[in-house]
């Protein structure tokens, strides 16, 4: 009880501090308050790598390599699988689209099994390739699409486990077949409006 309150007063004391220094008639001359681009695209990028990297090791790994207990598949709906990771970070994708426009994020890849993954901006081709030349390095660059500027960075999407590079050696439409874990197999893009 003594830390809770302690953290009350604090926090109580940084707000009056906040409301005091914005009621003055002075123009401020502080740093703006707020995060980057930068910050919040890493601070994203931290949970969706995360995420997926969970389900992966703990879902697909567990459950359909070792303990062979239910498949994963493209057509997991028709087949009663599980869907890929990649289709889980798409899902996750296309629901974050519903319900903000403060980002967006998607994979690419030089080598997509689904054609709708390839590089279709300058940036994302840029990226790519410094991500591929650059192993564990983010890239990051201002766009303009539609006359809207963005923050958009790209991250290394790497085969955290077994199952990652054996769906994209074993699938038909897959152009590249000798992927291994650690392995970057293309990009994550997070866009913010600037």
């Amino acid at each position: 009880m003594k830390y809770v309150n302690k953290a009350i007063a604090v926090v109580t004391l940084a707000s009056s501090t906040l409301l005091l220094s914005a009621c003055g008639d002075e123009p401020s001359t502080a740093a703006p308050v707020g995060v980057s681009p930068q910050k919040m695209s890493d601070a994203l990028h931290a949970v969706m790598e995360a995420d997926r990297a969970i389900y992966t090791k703990k879902v697909i790994a567990r459950l359909v390599k070792q303990e062979k207990l239910i498949k994963a598949s493209e057509h997991w709906e028709d087949e009663k699988a599980l869907p890929l990771p990649a289709q889980m970070f798409r899902m996750g994708s296309e629901r974050v689209a519903e319900n903000t426009s403060d980002f967006s994020y998607s994979l690419i890849s030089a080598w997509p099994i689904n054609k709708q993954n390839e590089p279709k901006t300058d940036a994302e081709k840029e990226g790519l390739k410094y991500i591929e030349d650059n192993p564990g390095k983010n890239f990051y660059k201002t766009e303009s699409l539609g006359g809207q500027a963005y923050f958009t960075a790209i991250y290394p999407d790497v085969a955290v486990a077994a199952p990652c590079a054996d769906c994209h050696n074993d699938h038909k439409d897959s152009p590249k077949t000798d992927f291994k874990i650690g392995d970057t197999m293309g990009g994550v893009v997070i866009r913010i409006p600037l």
